[in-house]
């Protein structure tokens, strides 16, 4: 889902106050561009100003076509206010820079700070983003910061929505090494580049450079969320959440903060249940130090909600908490907020349905919603690993109906659908063939049935 103006305000604001970068005139420049989403173009103009005074604050000499952006933005701006003069006038500025760019049409800049833009956005925007990297990058390849972000958005595409990237397949890899050489006090890149080797079984050659990270940048918020995520992949989540702490008390407000916080607490209660072993296993009691630790997830993933109404896996994460601390209305009551969502990702709906359906089939006891729930998980395209856990439920559910009533036509049609969501159908044929011998006059199976045989 994309993020709201106010979120992307939010952002941006933190980003001023912490970033370390040259051109923070692109933080304007967006800020410019959210304000005219919410219809203040008198902030909309001031933020134009403020990246014009940046812009010649670090290029008191330097070429003019590092003003093309917030020209045009300008010029964008006024026509919106129907000052056609004053536009006009920026207009002509873009044209006059132009005409002398003659023999360079191609400007890094432009192409930098449009993916610098999309890569602030959201997760949609990322192969764009990358794209306009590649062209900033192949106009000036020795950059800085279109290197560290290019390395940046790579790494974020191999890792998008829990993937793992086959080491072999790992181009992020090198790019955040060579981005590094290009920018060695870029603290931010360090630390993705120890997650990266993290991802790699290297852990502690990633150590390294996450200390390098924090020695570098001790108080840099961006910083100290990618060095907790490291720590707590690393299950040491004592010392991701000592770093949380001191990220979360530079920005109280920061919804991503919040999460990794509440993912924590969520993984020390998960070990500590473990411990119990088959103690409390048939329990649906807790004890003290399970109650606190699942009220601490519960305090922070509900705090993620209030500054990021839209994290779709903060939902995710905090119904099922609910499920472990037998809040099961709430539980219930935010998966059926998270479903109402307009506009959800695949990608974001295929963990919803499947959490929805485990929920639905060992909280709720509702075995018909949980079967629903888990083939609307199967049927979605996307690879995430809450596919193969639906297709596991799935089977498991059928095996249980079939050994229960060797004659039970919906275990049969059940197998039947998973078969044939996974390419296998001849197995998918014989098993609906069996569905409809105890259950002759079922048109759902007849169709099923006729479906899969025109396709062989």
């Amino acid at each position: 889902m994309d993020m709201d103006p106010e979120q992307i305000e939010e952002r941006m604001h933190d980003q001023l106050t912490f970033l370390v970068t040259k051109k923070e005139y692109i933080v304007y420049n967006i800020l410019a561009y959210v304000m005219h989403l919410k219809n203040d173009y008198t902030k909309a103009v001031a933020n134009l100003q403020k990246a014009e005074e940046v812009i010649k604050e670090n290029n008191p000499d330097g070429p003019d076509h590092k003003y093309l952006v917030t020209y045009g933005n300008y010029a964008w701006i006024f026509y919106y206010l129907h000052q056609y003069e004053d536009s006009q006038k920026y207009i002509d500025k873009v044209d006059q820079i132009n005409k002398g760019l003659k023999n360079t049409p191609d400007i890094s800049e432009i192409y930098g700070e449009k993916g610098w833009a999309l890569l602030k956005f959201c997760g949609q925007y990322y192969e764009k983003a990358k794209l306009c990297f590649q062209k900033a990058l192949e106009l000036e390849p020795e950059d800085p910061e279109w290197n560290s972000e290019y390395a940046t958005v790579v790494y974020r595409l191999e890792t998008i929505n829990g993937r793992q990237c086959p080491a072999l397949e790992c181009e992020s890899l090198e790019l955040l090494k060579r981005a590094i050489e290009k920018n060695p006090n870029d603290a931010v890149v360090k630390a993705l580049l120890a997650l990266k080797l993290l991802d790699l079984k290297r852990t502690d050659e990633g150590k390294k450079y996450i200390e390098e990270a924090v020695k570098q940048a001790p108080n840099l918020p961006y910083v100290l969320r990618y060095v907790a995520k490291f720590y707590r992949r690393a299950r040491m989540e004592d010392e991701a959440l000592r770093h949380l702490k001191t990220a979360v008390d530079l920005i109280p407000n920061s919804g991503f903060l919040h999460h990794q916080i509440g993912l924590c607490y969520k993984y020390k209660y998960e070990n500590y249940k473990k411990q119990l072993g088959n103690r409390n296993v048939y329990s649906r009691q807790l004890d003290q130090e399970s109650y606190d630790l699942l009220q601490n997830a519960i305090f922070h993933f509900e705090k993620v909600l209030e500054y990021l109404k839209s994290f779709v896996y903060a939902y995710i994460h905090l119904a099922n908490t609910y499920c472990e601390a037998n809040e099961y209305q709430k539980a219930e009551d935010t998966f059926e907020a998270v479903l109402a969502f307009p506009n959800l990702l695949d990608e974001e709906k295929q963990p919803i349905y499947y959490y929805y359906g485990h929920f639905k089939e060992y909280c709720r006891r509702s075995q018909s919603e949980a079967i629903h729930y888990y083939k609307m998980s199967l049927q979605i395209t996307s690879t995430l690993k809450e596919k193969e856990f639906s297709k596991t439920a799935l089977r498991r559910i059928s095996s249980k109906m079939i050994r229960n009533n060797r004659q039970d036509p919906e275990g049969f049609a059940l197998l039947g659908f998973v078969h044939k969501t996974n390419g296998e159908r001849n197995d998918a044929i014989a098993c609906y063939e069996k569905a409809l011998r105890y259950d002759p006059y079922n048109a759902e199976y007849v169709s099923e049935l006729c479906e899969l045989r025109l396709m062989i």
